[in-house]
């Protein structure tokens, strides 16, 4: 092995240990999950405008459906970690699935992601990871919104 391969090697531990160190060092405030949870953690890149982006939780199921819309119910709830400052979610117990009553045939059946009805929009912050937890059915997924620059002014009536 060649010494720049060697110093390669090393320098990609180092810095893999660091940022396995500063993720488990965010994480120590929030508690761990309980026996019936899973915890998700979202880390956000840094932007430059962060003010304008929002993150949107998706909660929800991989399901069997057919044609007809579905959806379940339950909440995403914002908790306080008390004596830090920061926040955590919490995803209650999925109600349903609740659907549509199209008539639809046998080859519409598939499996398919179905989310809850509760999808709250948070503000982007690269700062703070954003923790959730949720039963350990559930899985959780995130979309990235992002405000366009046009600015335009009220008319007065």
């Amino acid at each position: 092995m060649t010494l720049s391969r060697l110093l390669m090697t090393v320098s990609g531990a180092m810095l893999f240990s660091v940022a396995t160190a500063s993720t488990t060092e965010i994480l120590k405030p929030f508690p761990a999950a309980e026996a019936n949870e899973t915890r998700y953690v979202i880390e956000l890149p840094q932007l430059a405008d962060e003010d304008s982006v929002k993150v949107q939780l998706i909660a929800g199921k991989t399901i069997e459906v057919d044609c007809n819309t579905h959806r379940f119910g339950g909440e995403i709830s914002e908790e306080n970690l008390e004596g830090w400052g920061y926040s955590f979610y919490k995803v209650s117990e999925l109600v349903g699935p609740m659907s549509t009553l199209m008539g639809c045939g046998e080859d519409s059946k598939h499996e398919a992601f179905v989310a809850m009805n509760d999808m709250p929009l948070i503000r982007y912050n690269s700062k703070v990871p954003i923790v959730i937890y949720a039963p350990k059915d559930v899985t959780v997924k995130y979309k990235i919104w992002q405000a366009d620059v046009l600015e335009m002014t009220a008319s007065e009536k």
